[in-house]
């Protein structure tokens, strides 16, 4: 009986092993010029000579590899954002905390255990590089069945966009001689790397289920988001999975991430705008703009 049992567990541990895979990507994080927000022109941080960066995408047990290049004139690091890094801090990316930053012209490869389920993100984690353009998501599909059944997943995230690089906006707010507080700072809204009214709408299937995987990608503001007409049940917040919970809409702070099921309507007979409010304490208010 022992032996069967014993037989069994091994197997089972084969098998796993064996479904894992190494997810490899190559990063060359280097600098690019871009508009992304319809309006401005400025220097950012991209992967690849690509901004948005490509979502990246795992399996749980796979182990990711990413191999990185720094085309950069300074040190970066990456981090991904929401996984534990059981024993293997040194893989974590948290710049001088660590990790020493990657050097120009240097590589580094990350070896990333993929060892939970759910909505990440990846992101620089050396002098804010993030806030620049370092940053894309991190989808990690289960092997279990969902808390909630859907036929189809949608990737929205959102993003905060200076019109100037953040180096020297920080510089000028850590200044002694700048008033305190700093003067508000307006950001624009980016939906899934774009200005949020040029995205591409969102198309439906009448009585489809839909997983909405929403990241806020900011670093210091705030997202509303909610599909009006349609209710959400959340079944995932930060990469942990919840009792089916309904609301209206989702509330963001920087850095979150949920998971939501909706129901399409039984008619396509109607469009409906979907809303991503972007907000922080510091942003005045501004009547029918957004929220307090």
């Amino acid at each position: 009986m022992f032996r069967e049992l014993l037989g069994i567990i091994i197997a089972a541990a084969f098998l796993l092993h064996c479904q894992a895979a190494r997810v490899v990507h190559d990063w060359d994080i280097g600098y690019l010029t871009v508009n992304r927000d319809g309006y401005t022109t400025r220097r950012a941080i991209g992967v690849n000579g690509q901004l948005p960066i490509p979502p990246v995408y795992a399996t749980k047990g796979d182990t990711l590899v990413i191999n990185v290049h720094n085309s950069l004139d300074t040190p970066t690091t990456i981090h991904a954002h929401g996984l534990f890094m059981k024993g293997a801090s040194y893989m974590d990316g948290a710049g001088q905390i660590t990790q020493c930053g990657i050097p120009p012209g240097e590589n580094f490869t990350y070896e990333i255990n993929a060892d939970r389920a759910g909505t990440f993100w990846i992101h620089g984690h050396y002098a804010h590089q993030n806030v620049d353009g370092l940053r894309t998501p991190l989808v990690i599909y289960d092997t279990e069945p969902p808390v909630l059944d859907y036929d189809e997943d949608k990737l929205v995230f959102l993003e905060e966009w200076y019109p100037y690089e953040f180096g020297p906006h920080m510089a000028e707010v850590m200044s002694p001689l700048a008033p305190f507080p700093p003067p508000p700072s307006f950001p624009y809204g980016l939906v899934n790397g774009i200005n949020g009214n040029d995205t591409t709408p969102i198309t439906f299937v009448p009585g489809r289920k839909y997983r909405f995987r929403v990241i806020n990608m900011s670093t210091t503001e705030w997202f509303k988001f909610s599909l009006p007409g349609h209710k959400l049940q959340i079944i995932e917040a930060d990469g942990t999975d919840s009792v089916p919970h309904t609301v209206d809409g989702l509330d963001l702070g920087p850095g979150q991430r949920y998971s939501a099921v909706v129901t399409a309507h039984d008619t396509d007979a109607y469009n409906y705008q979907y809303n991503a409010t972007l907000y922080a304490n510091f942003v005045p208010f501004i009547p029918g703009m957004n929220p307090r």
